[in-house]
């Protein structure tokens, strides 16, 4: 009866190797794809607040350039304030202008 060899060190330093190269083409597509995310979240977070703004303006009565503070969206328009995900902060603008993200490229489109 053969008793089979145990891997040798070349065999394993391949495996090695190739897991290796995997990783390295796997992390920087899964940080963009985090990236990618935190900026759709926080477009969509700006969309919300926009969209409530408008609400406020409407029933408030209010023009464009009237000022808005976020005190007046939460509870009835927003449930809570949105936190930007890439850690950035909103500015809300006046009625008739959108919200901004203070991190490049999280702008409404």
């Amino acid at each position: 009866m053969k008793r089979r060899s145990p891997f040798t060190l070349v065999e394993i330093m391949i495996v090695v190797a190739i897991i290796g190269l995997l990783v390295a083409i796997a992390v920087p597509n899964f940080v963009t794809a985090r990236n990618l995310s935190r900026q759709n979240a926080c477009i969509a977070n700006l969309r919300q607040i926009d969209a409530a703004k408008e609400q406020w303006a409407l029933a408030e009565k209010k023009n464009d350039g009237d000022t808005v503070t976020m005190g007046n969206l939460v509870d009835t328009y927003i449930r809570k304030t949105p936190e930007c995900p890439a850690g950035g902060a909103y500015t809300l603008g006046n009625i008739g202008t959108d919200p901004t993200c203070n991190i490049t490229g999280h702008e409404l489109p």
